[in-house]
Protein backbone atom coordinates (compact mmCIF):
# COMPACT_ATOMS: atom_id res chain seq x y z
CA UNK A 1 0.00 0.00 0.00
CA UNK A 2 1.35 3.43 -0.93
CA UNK A 3 0.68 6.31 1.46
CA UNK A 4 0.75 9.93 0.40
CA UNK A 5 0.43 12.95 2.66
CA UNK A 6 -1.31 15.74 0.73
CA UNK A 7 -0.99 19.32 1.99
CA UNK A 8 -3.91 21.35 0.64
CA UNK A 9 -4.54 25.08 0.30
CA UNK A 10 -8.22 25.99 0.06
CA UNK A 11 -10.64 28.87 0.03
CA UNK A 12 -10.70 29.64 3.76
CA UNK A 13 -14.42 30.33 3.81
CA UNK A 14 -15.18 26.75 2.63
CA UNK A 15 -12.73 24.62 4.63
CA UNK A 16 -15.34 22.34 6.29
CA UNK A 17 -17.21 21.67 3.04
CA UNK A 18 -13.99 21.01 1.12
CA UNK A 19 -12.70 18.71 3.88
CA UNK A 20 -15.94 16.69 3.75
CA UNK A 21 -15.72 16.40 -0.04
CA UNK A 22 -12.12 15.19 0.16
CA UNK A 23 -12.94 12.73 2.97
CA UNK A 24 -15.65 11.20 0.77
CA UNK A 25 -13.07 10.09 -1.82
CA UNK A 26 -12.50 6.32 -1.54
CA UNK A 27 -8.70 6.34 -1.21
CA UNK A 28 -8.65 9.13 1.38
CA UNK A 29 -8.40 7.69 4.89
CA UNK A 30 -8.29 10.93 6.92
CA UNK A 31 -8.52 14.67 6.43
CA UNK A 32 -7.20 17.09 9.06
CA UNK A 33 -7.95 20.79 9.37
CA UNK A 34 -4.66 22.39 10.45
CA UNK A 35 -2.96 25.68 11.21
CA UNK A 36 -0.06 27.06 9.23
CA UNK A 37 0.67 27.46 5.55
CA UNK A 38 -1.86 24.83 4.51
CA UNK A 39 -5.52 24.50 5.45
CA UNK A 40 -5.99 20.73 5.21
CA UNK A 41 -3.87 17.59 5.26
CA UNK A 42 -5.21 14.43 3.63
CA UNK A 43 -3.88 10.92 4.01
CA UNK A 44 -4.22 9.01 0.74
CA UNK A 45 -3.65 5.25 0.57
CA UNK A 46 -3.60 3.46 -2.79
CA UNK A 47 -2.40 0.03 -3.95
CA UNK A 48 -0.29 1.31 -6.87
CA UNK A 49 1.83 4.41 -7.40
CA UNK A 50 -0.07 5.24 -10.60
CA UNK A 51 -3.31 5.43 -8.61
CA UNK A 52 -2.05 8.61 -6.92
CA UNK A 53 -2.63 10.49 -10.19
CA UNK A 54 -6.26 9.39 -10.24
CA UNK A 55 -6.85 10.55 -6.67
CA UNK A 56 -4.79 13.71 -6.18
CA UNK A 57 -4.87 15.68 -9.45
CA UNK A 58 -7.81 13.65 -10.74
CA UNK A 59 -10.17 14.14 -7.78
CA UNK A 60 -8.82 16.24 -4.90
CA UNK A 61 -7.53 19.09 -7.07
CA UNK A 62 -10.81 19.26 -8.98
CA UNK A 63 -12.93 19.94 -5.90
CA UNK A 64 -14.20 23.53 -6.05
CA UNK A 65 -12.26 25.65 -3.56
CA UNK A 66 -9.04 23.61 -3.65
CA UNK A 67 -6.38 26.13 -4.63
CA UNK A 68 -3.30 23.92 -4.58
CA UNK A 69 -1.72 20.74 -3.27
CA UNK A 70 1.75 19.61 -2.19
CA UNK A 71 2.14 15.84 -2.09
CA UNK A 72 4.65 13.80 -0.08
CA UNK A 73 4.91 10.05 -0.66
CA UNK A 74 5.91 7.99 2.38
CA UNK A 75 8.82 5.56 2.14
CA UNK A 76 7.84 3.72 5.32
CA UNK A 77 5.17 4.01 7.95
CA UNK A 78 5.92 3.73 11.66
CA UNK A 79 3.28 3.52 14.36
CA UNK A 80 3.23 2.81 18.07
CA UNK A 81 1.45 -0.50 17.34
CA UNK A 82 4.29 -1.56 15.02
CA UNK A 83 6.92 -0.66 17.62
CA UNK A 84 5.08 -2.49 20.41
CA UNK A 85 4.79 -5.63 18.25
CA UNK A 86 8.49 -5.52 17.34
CA UNK A 87 9.60 -5.28 20.95
CA UNK A 88 7.20 -8.05 21.99
CA UNK A 89 8.69 -10.64 19.61
CA UNK A 90 9.80 -13.63 21.62
CA UNK A 91 8.16 -12.48 24.83
CA UNK A 92 5.43 -14.55 26.37
CA UNK A 93 2.46 -12.66 27.74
Amino acid sequence: MITAIVLIKTSVDRIPEIAESIAAIDSVSEVFSVTGTYDLIAMVRVPRHDDLADVIPGKISKIPGVEGTDTHVAFRAYSQNDLDAAFAIGLEG
